[in-house]
């Protein structure tokens, strides 16, 4: 799956990734390669890339949105930490 994390300064993260997770408004969840298509917002936590099933990576967000399509993950968040 392809994932790119966006914010209206620059691109964070852009690469193929295992699956992410993500903090909902309503609680975590997780987009795992073929994911059916999906538009959720994003509450404040943090955003765990998974790059394989034993490396990870974190940003910590406050809001945001993510849209899964075709096998792509979008995240757009109002800036972004890596943790």
């Amino acid at each position: 799956m392809t994932l790119e994390i966006l914010t209206p300064e620059k691109k964070l993260y852009s690469g193929e990734v295992y699956g992410v997770q993500l903090p909902g408004v309503d609680g975590k969840f997780e987009v795992l390669d073929k994911h059916a298509p999906l538009v959720s917002a994003l509450g404040k936590g943090n955003i765990k890339i998974l790059t394989s099933k034993t490396a990870t990576e974190q940003y910590t967000i406050n809001s945001g949105f993510v849209e899964v399509l075709n096998n792509k993950a979008t995240v757009l968040v109002e800036g972004a930490l890596e943790a």
